[in-house]
């Protein structure tokens, strides 16, 4: 397996290597897929400001935001400055295994997304030929010395977050080579994973939704024909409780 040797200095950096851009495609067109049919007021992007995930989404109000340049709004992704239940979309590129609070960043995910909202997730599979490169290497530079996370474990935080998984799928099942050529020899993998280890491709997406559980009381089942029968007498059986209410002894 080679070195795992990585000059790029960013994940956008690394994106434009044929490494990279051959995951991008990938999840442009996944996102591109996923997004157009949902509908809102706000779309939220965090991080990766040179790549637009949102473009086939159209909700009025989309921006990035992050904590790089190039972002409409400069922020740190554990603590989002904006109102509760206020976000119908949001999307995180690759932004969990770059962080040391992926669960905090989770957690604000929750918090200012509206209920129904859409959240979609998309990470490098450990348990693919990119997570093996990864962990026979040094792990150095991008996307290598991130914390690949393991799509089930992604799953049980946002279960505990009160989401509920709409669809989760799979790609880029090619070997990590770094020139173009022998990733377009290895491109028949593409078809082939899918339907034969459809778990082993390098990135995963997600696709989660915000459940928030109401509560519906529970009313008796009325039997109406009894009913009907006693409510014409209940003036009567009144009359006489308070009738003899008014003869009783002190």
């Amino acid at each position: 397996m080679p070195n795992c040797k990585s000059t790029a200095k960013s994940l956008s950096e690394w994106f434009a290597t044929p490494q990279g851009d051959y995951v991008l495609k990938h999840e442009q067109a996944h996102f591109d897929r996923t997004v157009s049919g949902i509908f809102g007021y706000n779309a939220l992007q965090l991080c990766l400001p040179e790549h637009d995930f949102l473009h086939g989404n159209r909700i009025p109000l989309r921006f990035s935001a992050g904590n790089q340049e190039g972002n409409a709004v400069r922020l740190i992704c554990t603590e989002l400055p904006f109102d509760c239940d206020c976000m119908d979309l949001l999307v995180l590129p690759h932004v969990l295994e770059f962080s040391e609070y992926p669960h905090q960043i989770l957690r604000e995910a929750a918090r200012v997304l509206r209920p129904e909202g859409n959240l979609i997730i998309s990470g490098f599979n450990p348990h693919s030929l990119w997570g093996l490169h990864r962990a026979l290497g040094r792990r150095q530079g991008y996307p290598w010395q991130g914390q690949f996370i393991a799509l089930n474990r992604i799953k049980d935080w946002l279960a505990l977050l009160g989401f509920e998984v709409a669809g989760s799928r799979f790609a880029a099942y090619a070997p990590p080579f770094h020139q173009t050529k022998w990733l377009e020899r290895f491109s028949f993998m593409e078809a082939a994973g899918d339907r034969w280890w459809a778990v082993s491709g390098g990135v995963y997406f997600v696709h989660a939704i915000k459940r928030v559980h109401g509560m519906r009381l529970i009313k008796p089942k009325w039997n109406e024909g009894l009913v009907s029968k006693l409510l014409p007498a209940a003036p009567k059986l009144n009359n006489k409780i308070t009738q003899r209410n008014e003869t009783d002894p002190q």
